[in-house]
């Protein structure tokens, strides 16, 4: 049956910059209107929030927004959260955002310039905010990484906090994926035992867009393949008992499906907090666009086997039911 959605101008929970809420019982796919790709979801007190790139030539490509919801399927939209203005060495291209509340600051990690060489200027930046929904402001006032290390083009990062409280950043592009520990103001990086900054652990297939999570006590590495612009995008996965791999390819979890979308990939993931409830965040292209930048943001369901193993993601136009959250404090 065919969900109805109905858009409406509000601004809720005290949040500014708050414009469009969704009303539905049902998400529906992509969760809110608009080119949006590569999303970064994550639960912060009580409430969702999506980060993704606006997905546009890279000349427009030159602000994010953030999407935050109670309950996936309401959607309140918090618009140019950072934009080129606030960080005075990006001029294009900024994609690919990754998050984290640290010390009672949000730290939001991107990507900008696209940079294709170690003379190129830019790479991978902090903003920084009080709130989750922005305003950010530069961080650091340059690139934290401008660099190629093991072949890996700085972008697409994501930023990891293991068991003991170290954070990892791992990136890539151009069919490389580094890890790399970040010091505890994340000014910088701290190097492993062995004295090295940058480990490379790139499996088989991997071209960009990474993700790690730990479930049961493993870590479960995910990962884009094929190309970005064409059909055949799509999320593979490894486990591993350590976030340093090795991680050997299990096999692919998302893929276009020829009833539903194509260009699946650059994903993200959700666990309800207290819970082994999954979801992942992804972007797909729909079947009428040939456009490259035509890609949307949804929700579905993840699945575990008994062995631990990611069951492949169904794509569906009907998205996932609504979920709501308990807040923290």
């Amino acid at each position: 049956m065919k969900t109805t959605v109905r858009f409406v101008f509000l601004l809720l929970f005290g949040l500014t910059g708050a414009t469009v809420l969704l009303q539905a019982q049902k998400a529906g796919n992509p969760v809110f209107p608009g080119w949006y790709a590569d999303p970064e979801g994550i639960v912060f007190d009580g409430r969702y929030w999506i980060y993704p790139t606006y997905s546009a030539p890279y000349e427009k490509q030159v602000f994010m927004d953030a999407f935050s919801s109670p309950d996936l399927v309401n959607w309140a939209k918090h618009e140019r959260i950072i934009d080129t203005s606030r960080v005075k060495w990006a001029e294009k291209a900024l994609w690919a955002p990754a998050i984290v509340h640290k010390d009672g600051k949000y730290f939001l990690f991107f990507a900008a310039n696209d940079i294709q060489s170690d003379e190129s200027p830019g790479g991978i930046g902090i903003g920084v905010s009080d709130k989750p929904e922005g305003p950010f402001k530069d961080y650091l006032g340059k690139p934290l990484l401008d660099k190629f290390h093991n072949g890996a083009q700085p972008i697409d990062q994501f930023v990891f906090r293991d068991t003991d409280g170290q954070y990892y950043m791992i990136y890539g592009g151009w069919r490389h994926c580094n890890i790399t520990r970040l010091k505890d103001d994340f000014s910088g990086f701290l190097p492993f035992d062995d004295g090295s900054v940058f480990k490379e652990i790139t499996p088989d297939g991997y071209v960009e867009g990474s993700v790690m999570f730990i479930r049961n006590g493993k870590y479960y590495f995910m990962w884009s393949e094929g190309g970005w612009t064409g059909p055949d995008y799509r999320v593979a996965y490894a486990i591993a008992d350590s976030p340093l791999g090795p991680f050997e390819r299990i096999g692919t979890i998302l893929e276009q499906d020829g009833r539903i979308a194509n260009g699946a990939g650059h994903n993200s993931v959700i666990n309800i907090p207290g819970t082994d409830e999954w979801y992942m965040v992804y972007h797909r292209r729909p079947l009428s666009e040939k456009d490259g930048n035509a890609r949307m943001t949804c929700i579905d369901k993840m699945v575990f086997d008994d062995d631990g193993k990611i069951l492949p993601v169904v794509m569906t136009n009907e998205g996932v039911d609504a979920r709501p959250l308990m807040k923290t404090k």
